[in-house]
């Protein structure tokens, strides 16, 4: 991806934009020393997301799961059956590929799927957004929060599963149970000759799915920096092509969220004012991070409430629940809008988005503490 292009779109990246000024904005009015920029830059977390980014890129590029995806939709009867298999086919990248890119692969997918049937695409592209936010939460390295919070809570990889396991239960059955009613069992009717199989390439999603899993190891005993140094070298000898398709804006924008949100977060008059809020009490911490989430999205809302809140599964169980709702909830539903680009998308999915989000929430609240 050339220059020009990053710097297109860094103009309609208005996040991103808005991240920088506020990062810059506090080092004017607020310096503080190299130390403390560091800390608040988290480069563990960041290396981690970094590797994370380009091996998931690469499992993309490889094409294996459009093929598979191809010929696994080509073989359905009807629209409900679709919608299920979607869902449940988003859930899952989610939780080995990250939110974000499953939608890169399933979105794209969809769209592809429309111009061979009549299907009901946006209401599709709506549960995928909400399906990858469910899979998602299943795992220590499904989306950015958790990351950063399973990298704090000093949980194992299969202990944060467990703590946070409950909760996405309740995310994908409820979205399973709505899209019983949202979508109808009309027939499918595909035109063969315009399913065309994408092209693969074996080495390297073998490589990517190798070296992804070794990533993953290396999180779980602390060794994400070199580790990410390590994916990098690969990636300059063996599949530049793949690190010119990453996208270095998004590692950017965690960049700014966790030096801009940090240094926001030790402000004195932040802390005076969050101090005041009772943090050690869970319903606190879980109506806190579900709030939060709705106003700066939830990887903001981890990214400050991390340093109030004492239960970090909790307040993970909460961001969580928190990407459904408005759309700026998680940068997830932000993205599959963006993919889709047809109007009206937004209010369609607020209409779906919000009951589920106050159907979940109080249903994890009981399940999480119980």
């Amino acid at each position: 991806m050339s220059m020009r292009v990053h710097l297109q779109r860094f103009a309609r990246d208005h996040l991103l934009q808005a991240l920088l000024a506020l990062v810059l904005a506090l080092a004017i009015f607020d310096p503080r020393t190299p130390r403390e920029y560091l800390r608040w830059l988290d480069l563990p977390t960041l290396a981690g997301l970094c590797g994370l980014l380009i091996l998931t890129q690469g499992v993309q590029a490889s094409g294996h799961v459009q093929r598979f995806a191809l010929q696994l939709v080509a073989r359905l009867h009807d629209a409900r059956a679709l919608a299920f298999v979607l869902v449940v086919l988003s859930a899952v990248l989610a939780t080995v590929l990250t939110n974000d890119v499953a939608l890169f692969l399933v979105v794209p997918l969809t769209l592809a799927i429309d111009h061979i049937a009549r299907i009901p695409r946006q209401r599709l592209v709506i549960f995928e957004a909400l399906a990858v936010n469910a899979g998602s939460t299943f795992s220590p390295i499904g989306n950015p929060q958790n990351l950063l919070l399973w990298q704090h809570s000093g949980l194992g990889f299969f202990g944060y599963i467990a703590a946070l396991a409950p909760t996405g239960t309740v995310l994908l059955i409820v979205l399973l149970i709505a899209c019983g009613f949202a979508f109808p069992a009309t027939p499918l009717h595909f035109d063969e000759t315009a399913v065309a199989h994408a092209p693969t390439d074996t080495p390297l999603a073998l490589g990517s799915a190798l070296l992804l899993a070794a990533m993953v190891a290396a999180l779980q005993f602390n060794f994400a920096i070199p580790a990410a140094l390590i994916v990098i070298a690969i990636g300059l000898v063996f599949f530049r092509r793949v690190l010119a398709r990453v996208d270095w804006l998004l590692l950017a924008t965690f960049a700014a969220m966790f030096t801009g949100l940090g240094h926001l977060a030790a402000l004195p008059a932040v802390q005076a004012h969050a101090s005041t809020l009772a943090w050690h009490d869970p319903r606190v911490t879980y109506a806190g991070g579900i709030v939060l989430s709705q106003i700066i999205s939830n990887v903001p809302a981890a990214v400050l409430l991390q340093h109030y809140a004492g239960n970090l599964t909790l307040l993970a169980a909460a961001v969580n629940v928190g990407g459904a709702g408005l759309m700026i909830g998680s940068l997830a539903n932000l993205i599959a809008l963006r993919l889709d680009g047809s109007r009206g998308i937004g209010w369609r999915f607020h209409a779906w988005s919000i009951p589920y989000l106050v159907v979940t929430a109080m249903i994890a609240w009981f399940v999480v503490l119980r």
